[in-house]
């Protein structure tokens, strides 16, 4: 496998999560390059690794496009795992904890904590090793494909955050459906492009949240994020500064975009 186009789509995929997350967590928490640079680092470290295990190799658009929403949601499930489990930190500053909790009141034990995040990403890894050997049925459409294979990736996302903001923001059923009905929707061309299940699963686990995350981050820019409710500005001069990181945010979804244009007029 040539190195060099995994670790650009990789670092790609880590400056397009690095953007949003600093510009909905900034006004709040404030900038720093180390905060901001990794999950560009994370992703770009990850690339390779992904690559080789899902037997990716970036040498046409659609094993691109797969390798890019793999990373992101490999990426995005170590770094929540990390932030949620592992990481211990003051929750005075959220509205919502993003430790583990139960019904809204974190898990104090570290061990507990540091247990349950070891089976959460155990769960992960066996779901897909056991994906990894699920044979497509003969003649079964992409479209009963990306229900069931294809959405799996959105319905533990759903799951999840039901489990982490129903307690405090009461459970809502449409976005609770939002992460699936994406997932299924991006499961859908992935499988159209040649995508396994497993692959399939994860990239379009990573586009779901790329998605789902632009859509809450930049169209709703005046609205609080759901964990900084009711929470003061402590940096507002942020809210003018993080603009300049827009433009490269843009230019990646357009690659991206461009990316599955090249890639279906390929198959077409």
């Amino acid at each position: 496998m040539n190195l060099l186009p995994a670790l650009l789509i990789g670092a790609l995929a880590g400056l397009h999560t690095s953007t949003w997350g600093m510009y909905k967590d900034a006004p709040h928490e404030g900038f720093t390059l180390r905060t901001f640079v990794r999950s560009l680092i994370l992703a770009t470290m990850l690339a390779p690794i992904v690559a080789h295990l899902l037997k990716l190799v970036p040498e046409n658009p659609a094993t691109m496009l797969l390798l890019f929403g793999a990373v992101y949601a490999a990426e995005r499930a170590l770094t929540e795992a990390w932030k949620t489990f592992f990481r211990n930190e003051s929750q005075s500053k959220y509205a919502i904890p993003m430790q583990v909790a139960v019904l809204g009141r974190p898990i104090e034990s570290g061990w507990l904590r540091r247990a349950l995040g070891t089976i959460y990403l155990g769960v992960i890894v066996a779901g897909l090793v056991a994906l990894s050997s699920v044979d497509l049925p003969s003649g079964a459409s992409p479209m009963f494909l990306a229900l069931t294979v294809g959405g799996l990736g959105g319905w533990f996302s759903a799951v999840g955050g039901a489990w982490k903001d129903a307690p405090i923001e009461g459970f809502q059923p449409l976005k609770f459906l939002r992460s699936p009905l994406i997932a299924a929707c991006f499961a859908w061309l992935l499988f159209h492009l040649g995508g396994t299940p497993v692959q399939v699963a994860l990239a379009a686990t990573g586009y779901t949240i790329a998605t789902t995350e632009t859509w809450k981050t930049f169209f709703f820019p005046k609205s609080p994020r759901g964990k900084f409710a009711g929470k003061p500005l402590l940096f507002p001069e942020m809210l003018r500064l993080r603009t300049r990181a827009v433009p490269a945010y843009v230019a990646i979804w357009a690659l991206v975009l461009a990316g599955f244009a090249a890639a279906f007029r390929r198959v077409a």
